[in-house]
């Protein structure tokens, strides 16, 4: 049996075993990772330049957009290269940088989308208190406790995780170190002691989860009181943006940590780790700027001026 300390890499899961279908998963992983870099690049980019954005709303959502970028960056291109060249090998330090990465850019991103839940209750149930609340300063702090809150956990975690004695083979289960794969790896009596960190974060997720909900369900019944049709679809259009990318990081998160065992199949593990840590940086800008006049309007003078620029 191996222990952690003599292991020099670990052996990813490979998509398929036909040299066709390797390269048909590295077109598909390249083209969703394209147009994630694209639609939160044009994001990123719109919000920065566009005076008319500067505002909390916008100020998180380039901060969820550079979340996505780092996210998929972190888990996607290194499935790409395995693919392309036919290998499944990733260093310990790969592996450890990759889980500590992964899970910096989705605790990060769940702490900011409470925040972001916390500017639309604000804006909608407090709009004559919402320049007070949600000043300059005040939006940066929120900010920079949502990217330190992801630092904090990632680093903890990270180090409990690879302080666990591996005592079954070095096989990840997976297209990227995930944690609930390695934890396949330790051994039984270290699998408890990682079993309380899981459970203490599940409890902070559910803590985070619980204020987004009753976020919501004041938000709805303010809403449901506006006289006019007009003012009701323009607040929800401001809020369906935001609940719907919670309602799918979420659910794809909390399936794949608290599925059943009797549920569990490599195929299942990998659809739903592909849902959770592939498809939102790519389907996220979509989602907030179809509803999004401003943003659309700001995207489409942005495309307009590098058409211009390249005449």
């Amino acid at each position: 049996m191996s222990n952690s300390s003599s292991l020099n890499e670990f052996l990813l899961l490979a998509f398929m075993d036909k040299r066709e279908l390797q390269l048909l998963h590295f077109s598909l992983f390249l083209g969703i990772y394209l147009a994630a870099l694209l639609g939160n690049s044009l994001i990123i980019t719109a919000v920065a330049c566009d005076h008319c954005l500067h505002t909390p709303m916008y100020f998180f959502l380039l901060n969820l957009s550079l979340l996505d970028l780092g996210s998929i960056s972190t888990t996607v291109p290194k499935s790409m290269t395995n693919s392309l060249w036919d290998t499944r090998a990733i260093s310990y330090s790969g592996c450890a940088a990759q889980v500590f990465m992964a899970l910096f850019f989705f605790s990060a991103e769940f702490s900011l989308l409470t925040v972001m839940a916390y500017d639309r209750f604000v804006a909608i149930c407090r709009p004559l208190h919402y320049g007070t609340l949600l000043g300059s300063r005040a939006c940066v702090k929120m900010a920079a406790a949502a990217w330190g809150t992801g630092f904090l956990y990632a680093l903890l975690h990270t180090a409990n995780t690879f302080s666990i004695p591996l005592c079954e083979g070095n096989v990840v289960e997976q297209f990227f170190c995930e944690i609930a794969q390695l934890l396949k790896l330790s051994c039984s009596d270290s699998y408890l002691r990682e079993a309380g960190v899981i459970v203490a974060s599940l409890c902070l997720v559910f803590g985070c989860f619980v204020f987004i909900v009753l976020s919501y369900v004041q938000i709805f019944t303010v809403v449901l009181r506006i006289p006019s049709e007009q003012g009701r679809h323009k607040a929800f259009s401001m809020c369906l943006p935001h609940l719907a990318v919670v309602s799918l990081f979420f659910s794809t998160l909390t399936f794949a940590y608290l599925k059943p065992p009797s549920l569990s199949s490599p195929a299942l593990d990998l659809v739903v780790a592909v849902l959770y840590a592939v498809v939102p940086p790519g389907v996220n800008p979509l989602i907030y700027s179809l509803r999004n006049k401003e943003l659309k309007d700001s995207l489409r003078k942005l495309v307009q001026w590098v058409q211009y620029q390249h005449q």
